[in-house]
């Protein structure tokens, strides 16, 4: 049995993991028999955004790993604890809690912080030729990550020109693409779809990461 390992964000999309995006994932997974592993860092988050009103408050006052617990009912490790040479892949759902809590490009722009633990799995998976999934705005969290290392992968965030040159500038190459289908960078075991990047629906959304986890098991 393959086992993959889901880094989430938090909960809700606005400041946390984006909740669709999370459980397509993980009933993708879960329908082709894959054992899940569920992890997050065990720090604060950014804020807390009010998803009725929009409205942004209470900066620090939640954690990531116990609001991401609310997606992964509750079997959820620190990713402190995570290694990547325990699993077979790993996937990164979208949300804004990837550009916010995971590291702040959302809001410092590609000179940006990373946490240290999201750094450390995605360069393990990369260089344990391991594969790695990227959804939404997440592949700007990978573009990161990479940043000045020998890597220069193929990504996409679908065709949104502010995020796709936030990619370039970090060293990663753009390539546009529609919301059900995914980008694959063969040589690095890569894969990304622009879900809610570019939505409409959850049927869309779902097509595309369907591919995604589907690719991502073919490269184990």
């Amino acid at each position: 049995m393959s086992k993959v390992g889901v880094v989430l964000s938090g909960c809700g999309f606005l400041d946390g993991a984006e909740i669709h995006e999370s459980v397509c994932t993980l009933l993708a997974l879960d329908k082709r028999g894959v054992e899940i592993i569920c992890t997050a860092p065990d720090i604060p988050q950014y804020h807390h955004v009010n998803h009725l009103s929009g409205e942004a408050h209470d900066h620090g006052t939640r954690n990531v790993l116990i609001e991401s617990a609310r997606i992964a009912r509750g079997e959820i490790i620190p990713l402190a604890k995570f290694k990547a040479d325990e699993v077979d892949a790993v996937i990164f759902p979208g949300g804004y809690g990837a550009a916010k809590n995971l590291c702040t490009l959302g809001i410092d722009g590609p000179n940006c912080k990373i946490d240290a633990d999201v750094k450390r799995v995605i360069l393990e998976t990369l260089d344990q030729t391991k594969p790695l999934g990227a959804i939404c705005i997440a592949p700007a969290l990978v573009a990161k990550a990479v940043e000045g290392t020998k890597y220069n992968l193929r990504l996409t965030i679908g065709n949104d020109e502010g995020t796709a040159g936030a990619i370039r500038t970090l060293g990663s190459t753009h390539v546009n693409c529609v919301v059900d289908d995914i980008v694959i960078d063969d040589a690095h075991k890569v894969v990304s779809t622009p879900a809610y990047m570019l939505g409409p629906n959850i049927a869309k959304v779902w097509a595309g990461i369907d591919k995604l986890v589907e690719k991502i098991l073919s490269m184990i």
